[in-house]
């Protein structure tokens, strides 16, 4: 009788781990859907969506950026895989904070959205960040790999660790109260730039 060949274990969670992982990386847009539908979206929705959207993109972006060093740590390269994918979540989640902006609380008033890039320290910062993952994203193909060259793709790549301190730089200067989580999140980008450094060490 002929055996029936069983994929191992470990294979098939790590076959499972990019599909899983990309349902989860949904899970606070879909969570922000539903809210809208069921109206638990506070008294200024304009503003939680804004808000909800910023959060996530700034989390998101710590967690991409914490691939390497947790891959580093544990000795397990397969969660290598899912640092582009990471950084592409981090990047939409910052197009829709940025869209909500500029289409829900400003409502494409391009002479409104100027003034407030020019006297709003946290939104010049916020821009500043955001121009700082837009070529990120655009090279994050196979074929920009290939076209710019590993190394320089690496290089350019590097605008991250700015983009992350911006990022978190912005979020601290736009709270109103409390100074607990900007601590946090400062804190991870803090261990994460000092892996990086200790990597090169």
């Amino acid at each position: 009788m002929t055996e029936v060949a069983h994929t191992p274990p470990k294979l098939t969670f790590q076959r499972a781990l990019k599909p899983v992982v990309f349902v989860l990386c949904l899970g606070p847009i879909l969570w922000l859907g539903y809210r809208g539908i069921v109206g638990h979206l506070g008294a200024n929705p304009i503003e939680t969506v804004i808000r909800y959207l910023g959060d996530w993109a700034l989390r998101f972006l710590l967690i991409a950026l914490a691939v390497t060093p947790v891959r580093i740590l544990s000795g397990y390269t397969p969660i290598g895989r899912l640092r582009r994918m990471l950084g592409l979540f981090a990047f939409t989640y910052v197009v829709l904070h940025m869209l909500a902006y500029i289409g829900l609380d400003r409502l494409f008033d391009w002479n409104e959205l100027w003034k407030d890039v020019v006297k709003r320290v946290y939104i010049t910062v916020g821009m500043a960040a955001f121009a700082m993952l837009l070529p990120l994203a655009i090279t994050s193909t196979d074929a920009m790999v290939r076209r710019m060259g590993g190394r320089a793709w690496r290089r350019l790549h590097t605008l991250a660790y700015p983009a992350g301190i911006a990022a978190v730089i912005h979020y601290a200067l736009m709270i109103k109260a409390g100074f607990l989580q900007p601590i946090i999140y400062a804190a991870i980008l803090g261990l994460l730039l000092a892996a990086r450094v200790f990597k090169k060490a």
